[in-house]
Formats: C-alpha cells, sequence, structure tokens
C-alpha cells in the first residue's frame, strides 16, 4: 500500500521500442505537409516572378551596356529604363521579409498547435521520448526550409547580377555588404533557418499559436535589424582612408569625419564651408544645357574641387569603411554565427520540452 503508484501511460511506455527515425520524419511528413506545400508554393510563385522581371532587367543591361556613346539621348533612356525596372521589389526590401514569414507561419505552429491542444501526450505514450519527437519535428522541417532557401537565394543572385556585374555603370548606390546582403549568399538560407529556430522555440515558449507568430516576426524583426544597423559593420576590421576624394562606389561606407593638425573638426562647420563653396563653384545650369548624366557630373567635378581646397588647406577627411571585396568573408562570418544561434535556439527548446511537465 506504501508503493509509488506510475501513471499507466508511463507502464505502457516502458514495455514499447523506441520509433525509428525514418518512421518520425515519415510522421513529421504527414502533419506539416500542407505546410511545406505553402512554403513550395510561396516561394515557387515569387521565383516564377522573379524570372520572369530578371529576363527583362538582363535584357535592358545588356541593351544599356552596348549603346554608345553613353552621353547620347538613346542611351541616357536606355539606362533611366534599367535603374527604374526595380521599384517592384524596392530594391531587395519587399523580399527581406520572407525569412521572417517562413519562421512564423510554417515553425511556429510546429510544436505550438500540438502544446496548444494537447495532442503532445498521446505521442509521448508511442515510444517516442520527448527530445527524440521535438527533434524529429523540427530537424526535418528546419533541413526542407534551408534547402529550399539556398535554392531560392541562387535565383535571387542571378536576378541582381546585372547590378554587381564588373564595370557596370548602372551600379546603385548601395554597396552589395548593406542593403541586399542578407538576400545573397549563405545568408539567406541561414536567415531563414534562425527564422525558423526562433519559431519553434516561440511556439515551445507561448504554447499557443497567434501568440507565437507575433511573436516570431517580432524577435527576427528586432534580430535583423540589429545585425543590418550594428553588428555586421564589425566582422572585420574597417579600413580607413585619408583624403578618399573618389571612393569606390561598392564600397560601404560607414563613417567620414574632418580633423585639422590631428585635431577632430566640427562637422557643422564644415557643412557650412562646403555648402558656400558649392554654390559659388557650381556653374548655372539652365534647363536647355545638358542632360541629367551632366548635371550629376558636373556636381562630382564640385564636390572633388571642394575636397581639394579643404586639404590644401590643412584639413584631412578621414573615410571608414568596408570594401566590397569582403563580400564573401561577411557572407561566411554571418552564415556561420547564424548557424550556431539557430543550433543553439533549437538546443534549448528540446531542452525546455524535456522539462515540461506533462
Amino acid at each position: 500500500m506504501t508503493g509509488l503508484s506510475v501513471p499507466a501511460y508511463a507502464q505502457h511506455y516502458d514495455g514499447l521500442r523506441p520509433v525509428p527515425w525514418r518512421r518520425m520524419a515519415w510522421v513529421t511528413w504527414r502533419q506539416h505537409r500542407t505546410a511545406l506545400a505553402g512554403l513550395a508554393v510561396f516561394l515557387g510563385a515569387l521565383a516564377v516572378c522573379l524570372w520572369r522581371l530578371g529576363l527583362g532587367l538582363h535584357h535592358a543591361y545588356a541593351a544599356a551596356a552596348a549603346c554608345h556613346p553613353a552621353t547620347s539621348p538613346v542611351c541616357d533612356g536606355l539606362q533611366n529604363s534599367f535603374n527604374a525596372m526595380d521599384g517592384f521589389l524596392s530594391n531587395g526590401y519587399n523580399l527581406q521579409a520572407v525569412p521572417a514569414l517562413i519562421g512564423a507561419f510554417v515553425a511556429a505552429p510546429v510544436l505550438a498547435r500540438e502544446l496548444e491542444t494537447g495532442t503532445f501526450r498521446y505521442a509521448w505514450t508511442q515510444g517516442i521520448s520527448r527530445w527524440r519527437w521535438t527533434l524529429a519535428k523540427l530537424v526535418p522541417l528546419a533541413v526542407a526550409v534551408m534547402i529550399a532557401a539556398a535554392a531560392f537565394s541562387i535565383l535571387l543572385s542571378w536576378y541582381y547580377r546585372p547590378y554587381f556585374a564588373t564595370g557596370n555603370l548602372f551600379l546603385p548606390e548601395e554597396s552589395p555588404l548593406a542593403n541586399m546582403f542578407a538576400l545573397r549568399g549563405v545568408a539567406f538560407a541561414a536567415w531563414a533557418l534562425v527564422a525558423f529556430s526562433i519559431g519553434g522555440l516561440a511556439g515551445m515558449l507561448i504554447r499557443r499559436v497567434v501568440p507565437a507568430i507575433a511573436a516570431t516576426l517580432a524577435v527576427y524583426l528586432g534580430l535583423a535589424i540589429v545585425a543590418g544597423l550594428y553588428i555586421r559593420e564589425h566582422y572585420l576590421t574597417p579600413l580607413v582612408a585619408k583624403n578618399l576624394f573618389n571612393p569606390p562606389a561598392s564600397a560601404w561606407i560607414l563613417r567620414q569625419w574632418w580633423t585639422e593638425g590631428g585635431r577632430a573638426v566640427n562637422q557643422s562647420a564644415i557643412n557650412q564651408v562646403q555648402n558656400s563653396l558649392f554654390f559659388r563653384l557650381l556653374p548655372v545650369v539652365h534647363h536647355s544645357a545638358g542632360k541629367g548624366s551632366d548635371v550629376k557630373a558636373q556636381k562630382l567635378q564640385v564636390n572633388l574641387h571642394i575636397l581639394h581646397y579643404l586639404s590644401q588647406r590643412g584639413y584631412t577627411q578621414w573615410t571608414s569603411y568596408q570594401p566590397a571585396s569582403r563580400f564573401w568573408p561577411f557572407q561566411w562570418i554571418e552564415g556561420g554565427a547564424l548557424l550556431a544561434l539557430s543550433v543553439l535556439l533549437i538546443a534549448i527548446t528540446v531542452w525546455l520540452v524535456r522539462r515540461r511537465a506533462a
């Protein structure tokens, strides 16, 4: 009468052989095939759209690059047509939401739905331990998401290839290390994986589907903003150049400041001098004289004259920047860090599931 009572499901579990991983993966596929099909349709629709837009973009770039002379009205029109073709994607900003949507609508419900409905209790009595149940749900889906995102990033790299072609005269002002960095290389797949890991952990902690989706979106947005604005520029020590009057168009300019005799100069004072010199040196351009490209060239020459003028009078301009040649080292650094973070988040999720009371 003094013996400890053992729950019936625990006695039944002791007599069961562990379910093979292959069978567990099959169950995961059966349970989540609708979500995977939705992901395939979503990425497939985006891929078809990118492919059709990319064909037109590549043709427009080839026509503009082959046009001579480049300053002729015809070539100017071809350049403007090429530059206006990426408005639908807003230079990649619209695609930044893809990993967040994957994490929110594919990963967050994986554990949250079973914990919310209580069906996990049945799974734990069928010869599968808690940690095996968690890994069987998260790992195969995470691998599938990462492979799909990697394939999609290859298409994205092809789409934006004209903007980053060697010697491209129509290169956008944004550096490949800044605006579209997370959409190319290994970074896109890594961000999709970390979004999935965040969604799985949010589902375990909140145990309700809709709040877990909202939490996943919020956490991912915060992480992406912090990484893009504050962390990425410090992956490698920035280069510092003195009087870099014409920095490479593809360089990521982090900071610029002026000194006089080794002492920092107030930027507002430099701006006042530059503005007064700019309007004094800039020739009067009538509407009938030249095209927009001529006005841009004149403004560039005026700015160069101003920088030379200030340097000859003892002022020194310092520029801190990351060269575009560091694109792939940055990709591997960010991809490795996000992979490690994803493994850590999944490990935390497994640990929390093992500690959770039935």
